[in-house]
């Protein structure tokens, strides 16, 4: 008795280690599979999405087979894996092995967006409609209804977002992104205005950034933003205009066709430099942190004046008769390629 009991048990156990080997062959097979694509694809997972339906789907649609197994092995090896949405690259000659791997890392598909120094919030807006791969949700409200979103009532959108390239997963939407691009602007406006220089006059940070913003529009050159700050701070502290081009094409808005006239100089908006005193009520563009710096450190001297030479770079005068005569020089005998910034990147 005892002797067939112990057969039976040999017996028992070698069939358990029989199934334990056919199941590690099945096991390994199917993560060591290669999937079956003729080209890339992208697989997008949503929010409510799970490795076992996301495998069943995949293996009814022949790209992989063993869903079972492969489900066994999320189980027991990733109980507590997370598994993130996004769209992960599927590609031939790819092992299950190694999509498992891409879940378990959260290696989705990114994409990026640079929001560029200069940029009017009329851009801004066009560069995100453009995203095919952002939810849009902003399309259909005014500025003011997109800064309420942003948790920013009663604020202009102008200047009020960071250039910088912008890394984004399918997913998300483009109040995600212009959040991104709020919060990292108050981090560089916060760390710039810590470090300020004495003497300039801004009550508050905002102020510097409406100056850097027209630092950006002003400067073809990078090197001479500290000047054109300089030249700004100084025209303040006596009393003097900025006329500054840009402020009036910002102001013009649409109407504004390419050509500068003296009527333009000559129309009253709260953007015009020539016509208002002090600065604008708003930022006009897109500030970076090299202008953001310079507006906050703005380079000693004398000068009050700036005329652009034609190819980005500008003359600095100490007196308008100084400047009248760059003025004759560089904008009353204009080459063909005259330019007042570089060409476009």
């Amino acid at each position: 008795m005892i002797r067939k009991l112990i057969q039976l048990m040999a017996v028992a156990l070698l069939a358990a280690i029989l199934v334990l080997a056919v199941a590690g062959w099945q096991l390994k097979s199917a993560l060591e599979q290669t999937l079956q694509l003729e080209s890339e694809r992208l697989l997008e997972v949503v929010p409510g999405d799970t490795p076992g339906g996301l495998l069943n789907r995949l293996e009814s649609e022949g790209v992989l087979d063993g869903a079972f197994w492969l489900r066994l092995y999320w189980r027991f090896n990733l109980p507590n894996q997370a598994l993130h949405s996004g769209e992960y690259r599927l590609l031939p000659e790819q092992r299950a092995r190694d999509l498992l791997g891409l879940w378990q890392r959260a290696e989705v598909v990114q994409y990026s967006l640079t929001l560029v120094e200069g940029w009017n919030f009329r851009q801004v807006r066009a560069a995100l409609a453009r995203q095919d791969a952002l939810e849009q949700n902003l399309a259909d409200l005014s500025d003011q209804a997109l800064m309420d979103k942003l948790g920013m009532p009663g604020v202009s959108p102008e200047g009020r977002f960071f250039p910088d390239t912008y890394r984004y997963v399918r997913g998300m939407s483009d109040l995600d992104l212009l959040k991104q691009a709020s919060t990292r602007l108050d981090q560089v406006l916060d760390e710039e205005w810590g470090k300020r220089a004495e003497g300039l006059p801004y009550s508050k940070p905002y102020d510097a950034l409406i100056m850097a913003s027209m630092v950006e529009k002003e400067t073809g050159v990078a090197e001479e933003r500290g000047q054109i700050a300089g030249v700004f701070v100084r025209r303040l502290a006596l009393g003097m205009r900025l006329q500054t081009d840009p402020t009036v094409i910002f102001g013009l808005g649409e109407r504004y066709n390419g050509n500068l006239t003296r009527a333009h100089l000559q129309t009253p908006t709260p953007y015009n430099t020539y016509v208002i005193n002090g600065m604008p009520p708003t930022p006009i563009a897109l500030a970076g942190r090299e202008a953001i710096h310079a507006a906050l450190h703005p380079v000693a001297g004398r000068s009050l004046y700036f005329v652009a030479r034609g190819d980005g770079s500008h003359v600095f005068s100490d007196n308008l008769e100084q400047h009248n005569r760059a003025v004759r020089e560089y904008q009353l005998k204009r080459r063909a390629d005259y330019r007042s910034s570089p060409a476009p990147q």
